[in-house]
């Protein structure tokens, strides 16, 4: 699990930032509670990295244009700590169309001594110009340095309508990126610096695998006793109040599927388990980070969703405890988004 879960990070480079804008949140006190949301203005898709010296670092869909990022030490408060990009970095892949693109579900890892920030580089509305992107910097903070496309949408060998909402992945030595939208999810293996396709001699990629149907987006893989559990979102991500996406998952004894829901169905056939929906407070509770462990060994979902009386602030990032039944799968309490809770524990 060490490879999969990418908790204790080195971390260099580390700049003050004057006038940090600090999220705090009012609800959490000695009894270690806190209220949800824990970030209350718009940062969809979140993905969360710990570096080394105990920091969360989260990055997310750009409604902070370049990508905002913010840092925190409990996953409860957290500061604005910049962008990844700056309006001249930001990346255009030499095409004078490519500023006009949006940055979208950013996914940040550790690998080989640098920090690689995956993004998807899409238009709304234009499949077939949403690809995936990489970019890398010697600090969670940056600045990254954009190496440009590394899933085409429109390569022969990719041919993947709507190749956004990538995630990384290691296992057994092996370096995956899974990604994908409402056109299916699909796999392939990477070479062990996390920045290209891995290619036979002629040029074709060794792995590419579809892994699930046309119901999710916003995958993420996480290895708990022998089961991989695959967690995806599902329905409309973004309609305000009226947002219907959810969070699933499915689970199998290989990383590369076949994954299957409580009765046997495969998520290729489109089965799932809900994990987490919304109900009368929240709306389109989805695309949650890589599961983060805290320092008693509880595991912890961060996603985004709507607060159906504030739905014009966007998508808030939630905070939940990630829990197990007694058959091995997993869920929250509820099944829908907690108001106050038990804290996460940090020493």
């Amino acid at each position: 699990m060490a490879a999969l879960a990418g908790l204790m990070l080195p971390v260099s480079g580390i700049a003050a930032c004057a006038g940090q804008d600090i999220e705090k949140n009012e609800s959490t006190d000695t009894a270690g509670k806190y209220s949800n949301p824990v970030l209350d203005r718009s940062v969809p898709d979140p993905t969360v990295i710990r570096t080394k010296d105990g920091t969360y670092y989260m990055y997310g869909t750009e409604d902070t244009r370049n990508i905002p990022i913010f840092k925190s030490k409990d996953m409860v408060d957290w500061t604005f700590a910049g962008t990844a990009f700056t309006q001249e970095s930001r990346p255009s892949w030499d095409n004078p169309e490519g500023k006009k693109h949006s940055l979208w579900a950013p996914e940040i890892r550790y690998i080989d001594g640098k920090y690689v920030l995956y993004y998807s580089w899409a238009r709304w509305g234009d499949e077939w110009e949403s690809n995936v992107g990489v970019a890398v910097s010697a600090s969670p903070e940056g600045p990254f340095e954009d190496l440009g496309c590394l899933i085409d949408a429109n390569a022969p060998e990719i041919n993947v309508r709507n190749s956004i909402d990538q995630f990384y992945i290691e296992d057994n030595g092996k370096h995956y990126l899974f990604w994908g939208s409402f056109s299916g999810i699909y796999v392939v293996e990477l070479e062990s610096d996390g920045l290209s396709v891995k290619r036979d001699k002629d040029g074709m990629p060794v792995l590419k695998q579809q892994v699930c149907g046309t119901a999710f987006e916003g995958v993420n893989i996480y290895k708990k006793g022998k089961y991989y559990y695959l967690f995806a979102s599902v329905g409309a991500c973004c309609n305000g109040a009226n947002s219907t996406y959810k969070t699933v998952v499915g689970r199998s004894e290989n990383i590369l599927g076949p994954y299957v829901d409580k009765n046997g169905k495969k998520m290729l056939d489109n089965g799932y388990e809900v994990v987490i929906q919304g109900d009368a407070t929240w709306a389109g509770p989805g695309h949650n980070s890589i599961i983060q462990t805290d320092d008693a060994g509880q595991e912890w979902m961060i996603y985004h969703g709507y607060r159906k009386a504030a739905a014009d602030k966007g998508r808030v990032v939630l905070l939940d405890k990630l829990q197990w039944a007694q058959d091995g799968w997993p869920y929250v309490e509820g099944k829908a988004p907690s108001e106050k809770a038990e804290a996460p524990v940090i020493r």
